[in-house]
C-alpha cells in the first residue's frame, strides 16, 4: 500500500494505483471524461488535471501513478486553470444544442461546463461539421459534431465486448468516431455505448426524442430474458415504460446490460399487447370480460376432467414466468389430480434431476477463471453478460475452450475472446469430443476413463488446459441441456470435473430456469413432459407465457381446450381462450438466475388495459375449481410457500448438477433447434428495434 495526501486528506491505495483510483478511495471528485473505471486508461480528455507537488505542470489523475507521500491538489490555482483551459478547447467546436440534444439534463459535459466554462466564447471561426451516420437500429449516431473524442466507445468495444466495431480516423480536428467500410454496430451490448458516452453523440434510437430525463420517473427491476437476471432501472413516464438502463450490481451484471434487457421494452406499448379476455367463438375471436372467461376455463376443465381424467390436463410454462406463477400453475394442475406441468419446452431429453441445475459458482467468479471448457454454447449470443466475464479472464491469461458446433462457430470472432482450442462438430459428435477429452484426462492422470475415447490434439489440448490452474470450470450451455443425451454429457462433465478439480455447470436457459426447477414446474411423480404434452397428451392445455408454435409442427393436436395466458396476442391459431397477463414491468415477482441468487422486484407500471398479474389469475382459477390453497394477498406470501422462505440465496443443497445416469457415447444425427438471440421469448420477439438488427435477421427460430 502507498499512502498520499489529496487536498489535505491521508488515504492509502495499492501499489501501481492511479491518482483518480486514490481520489475516488478519498471521496474526492476529480473532473474527468474519458476515464472510465471498467475501461484502460486513455488520458485523452485532459480534463482530469491536477497539481501535484514537485511536478512542473499539471498531471492527468487518471494516468499519474501515486508514489509513497505524494501531494495532490485538485482544487489549486494551477489545477483549476487547466482544467477550465481543457474544458475551452473541448467547447470550441462544440454545437452548443443543448437544448435539443436528446442527453440534455444527465450529460456530464453539460454539468461541468457549468463549473469551468466561460461565459462567452473567444473562438469567432466556424465550428467543423460532422456528417451524420447510419450504424443500426439501436444506436443513434446523428449528432457526431458533439463528440469530444474521449474513445470510451472505442475502447469498450474493444475490451468489453470483443468486437471493434467503432474506432476514430483521421487526426487534429478532422478526427471522427465512425465505423469502417459502412458496418453498423451489431454487437449484442452496443447499448452499453449509449450510457458511457458522456456527451449526446451516441444516444438511443428508439428512445430518441420520446421524453426528458427529467420528466422520467425511475424504478428498479430484473431482467427476465436470460439467466444473468440483469438488475435494471426502468424510466416511466404517463404509466408507460420509456427506457430501461442499468442499475449497477458488481455481483451479477456490473454496470452493463445486454441489448435485449434493454430495447425489449419497445414490445410492451406495442399493438401486439393483448388487454382484455378473448374467447373463440364459432371460429371469430370475441372480447369478453374477466368473469365470463374465468368461468369458461373453470366450466371446461371441470368437464374434461369427468369426461377424460385428471391426467388429460396439463401445462406448459415458460422459463421467463417468476416464481410465483409457476408455483401456482403447478398448484392449480397438481390440485385437479395431474402431474403434467413442464418448464423444459425445448428439450429432447427429459430425465429425472438431484436438484435444480445451476450455474456452479457465483457469477462474478466468472472473470476470475484460469482455465474453463465450454460445452454445446452460442456463449456470446446465449448469454451475453457471461460472454462479457468470461471474456475478462481471458483478456487476464485465462485458457478459454469450446466443444461446440460449425453452426454455432464461425473462427473466434465468434465469441470475440481468444479461444486456446475450439473442438468442432456436430451436436451429434459432441459426446464423442468430450469423451476424448477424458481419454486425455485419464492418460495424464494415470487412471482409466469412464467411456471410451481417442487422445487427439485438441483434447490433450484441453486436458492440460484443465489440469493446470486452480479456479476452473466445465460449463454446459443450453444446447448442451437440450441435447438427447443431456444426461451423458453431464455425466461426462463430472467425471472431467472431477479428475481436474474444475467445477461443473449449466449456464441456465432463461431468467427463471433454476426457479422453474426449484418450485417443481416438473413432472414429478410420473406426468407427461413437454415433448408428451406437445405431441398429443392433453385434451386441456394450459399456456403459460408460451407460444409453442415456432419451434413445433402442429403442436398440441387433439386438445379439446387451449387456455393460454399470455401478455400479448399469442398462440391464436390454436386457443380456445387468451387471458391477458401482465409482462414484469406491470407486476411483483420473483427470479432465480444462474447462481441461485434470488431476486425480487415490484411492478413499475399499472396493468395495460385489463391485463392482471398472472399469480392472481392462477389463484382465482384454483378458487374457482376447488383447489385447496391458501388465501393469498401478495406475490410476497406466495413466495414464501414456494421457496420456503428462502433469503436472497438459495441454500446450496437445493442446487445440484450432480447426476447417477450411465454415460452412453452414442453418436449420429442430433436435431436441434437453436435459438437466436432474438428468438428467446415473446417479449424480444415482438421488440421492433431489436427484429432489424443483424442478429435478429440471421438468427431466426427454425
Amino acid at each position: 500500500m502507498v499512502e498520499i495526501e489529496i487536498d489535505g486528506k491521508k488515504v492509502e491505495v495499492p501499489e501501481g494505483s492511479m491518482v483518480m483510483h486514490a481520489a475516488d478511495k478519498a471521496g474526492t471528485y476529480i473532473p474527468h471524461f474519458c476515464y472510465h473505471k471498467k475501461l484502460s486508461i486513455a488520458a485523452n480528455c485532459r480534463m482530469c488535471l491536477v497539481e501535484v507537488e514537485k511536478a512542473p505542470k499539471a498531471m492527468p489523475a487518471c494516468a499519474t501513478p501515486v508514489t509513497q507521500g505524494m501531494i495532490v491538489r485538485t482544487q489549486s490555482e494551477k489545477a483549476i486553470t487547466a482544467q477550465k483551459s481543457v474544458m475551452e478547447f473541448l467547447l470550441i467546436n462544440h454545437p452548443l444544442d443543448c437544448p435539443i440534444c436528446d442527453q440534455g439534463g444527465e450529460c456530464q459535459l453539460q454539468d461541468l461546463a457549468v463549473g469551468y466554462g466561460a461565459s462567452a466564447s473567444r473562438y469567432e471561426e466556424e465550428k467543423r461539421v460532422v456528417f451524420h451516420k447510419d450504424v443500426g437500429p439501436l444506436i443513434s449516431m446523428e449528432e457526431m459534431a458533439r463528440c469530444i473524442h474521449c474513445t470510451r466507445c472505442v475502447r469498450f468495444g474493444q475490451e468489453i465486448a470483443g468486437v471493434m466495431e467503432l474506432g476514430m480516423a483521421n487526426r487534429g480536428e478532422h478526427s471522427e468516431i465512425e465505423t469502417f467500410v459502412g458496418h453498423s454496430v451489431d454487437s449484442e451490448l452496443s447499448g452499453n455505448m449509449i450510457d458511457i458516452c458522456p456527451v449526446g453523440a451516441l444516444t438511443s434510437k428508439p428512445f430518441r426524442y420520446s421524453a426528458r430525463t427529467w420528466e422520467l420517473s425511475r424504478r428498479k427491476s430484473v431482467a427476465p430474458h436470460d439467466s444473468t437476471g440483469a438488475n435494471l432501472i426502468v424510466q416511466v413516464k404517463n404509466n408507460k415504460v420509456m427506457r430501461v438502463v442499468p442499475l449497477e450490481n458488481e455481483a451479477v451484471n456490473e454496470c452493463w446490460i445486454a441489448d435485449r434487457d434493454r430495447f425489449s421494452y419497445e414490445a410492451l406499448n406495442s399493438d401486439e399487447r393483448l388487454t382484455q379476455p378473448m374467447l373463440k367463438q364459432g371460429g371469430e375471436w370475441k372480447a369478453v370480460d374477466w368473469a365470463t372467461a374465468l368461468e369458461y376455463v373453470a366450466n371446461g376443465l371441470s368437464q374434461i376432467k369427468a369426461q377424460h381424467g385428471a391426467g388429460a390436463i396439463g401445462a406448459l410454462v415458460s422459463p421467463h414466468s417468476t416464481v410465483e406463477e409457476l408455483y401456482l400453475a403447478g398448484q392449480l394442475v397438481r390440485g385437479l389430480g395431474s402431474d403434467n406441468i413442464d418448464h423444459r419446452l425445448r428439450h429432447t431429453e427429459f430425465a429425472q434431476t438431484e436438484g435444480a441445475h445451476w450455474l456452479g459458482m457465483p457469477i462474478a467468479a466468472l472473470s476470475e477463471l484460469q482455465s474453463v471448457l465450454v460445452v454445446g454454447s452460442n456463449l456470446r449470443k446465449d448469454h451475453p453478460l457471461f460472454a462479457q466475464r468470461i471474456r475478462q479472464a481471458a483478456r487476464r491469461g485465462a485458457a478459454v475452450a469450446a466443444i461446440t458446433s460449425g453452426a454455432m462457430w464461425s473462427g473466434e470472432h465468434a465469441w470475440a475472446m481468444p479461444v486456446s482450442v475450439a473442438s468442432i462438430g456436430e451436436a451429434g459428435d459432441w459426446l464423442g469430443l468430450l469423451a476424448n477429452v477424458a481419454a486425455a484426462v485419464g492418460k495424464a492422470q494415470g487412471v482409466a476413463a469412464p467411456t471410451e475415447g481417442v487422445t487427439t490434439p485438441d483434447s490433450e489440448a484441453i486436458a492440460k488446459a484443465l489440469l493446470n490452474g486452480e479456479r476452473k470450470a466445465i460449463l454446459l450451455g443450453n444446447a448442451a441441456a437440450h441435447h438427447p443425451n443431456a444426461s451423458s454429457l453431464l455425466a461426462l462433465a463430472q467425471w472431467i470435473g472431477r479428475q481436474t478439480g474444475a467445477s461443473v455447470g449449466y449456464l441456465t436457459e432463461a431468467g427463471n430456469t433454476v426457479g422453474a426447477q426449484l418450485v417443481g414446474a416438473v413432472p414429478l411423480r410420473g406426468g407427461l413432459n413437454a415433448a408428451q404434452m406437445l405431441g398429443g397428451g392433453l385434451k386441456a392445455a394450459l399456456l403459460l407465457n408460451c407460444e409453442p408454435g415456432p419451434d413445433t409442427s402442429a403442436p398440441l393436436q387433439g386438445c379439446d381446450m387451449v387456455v393460454t395466458l399470455s401478455p400479448f396476442k399469442a398462440n391464436m391459431d390454436i386457443s380456445d381462450v387468451l387471458l391477458p397477463i401482465a409482462p414484469f414491468t406491470e407486476t411483483s415477482g420473483t427470479f432465480v438466475n444462474a447462481e441461485g441468487r434470488v431476486q425480487s422486484f415490484h411492478a413499475v407500471v399499472r396493468p395495460l388495459g385489463e391485463a392482471r398479474p398472472a399469480w392472481k389469475v392462477l389463484r382465482v382459477l384454483g378458487d374457482m375449481l376447488g383447489v385447496v390453497q391458501p388465501p393469498y394477498e401478495s406475490s410476497q406470501e406466495v413466495l414464501g410457500q414456494a421457496l420456503g422462505g428462502a433469503g436472497a440465496q438459495v441454500e446450496r443443497s437445493r442446487l445440484s448438477n450432480q447426476t447417477g445416469a450411465a454415460i452412453r457415447v452414442v453418436s449420429g444425427p442430433v436435431d436441434l433447434k437453436p435459438v437466436g438471440i432474438y428468438q428467446l421469448d415473446g417479449i424480444v420477439r415482438r421488440a421492433p428495434s431489436l427484429q432489424m438488427t443483424a442478429d435478429a435477421r440471421e438468427g431466426v427460430a427454425t
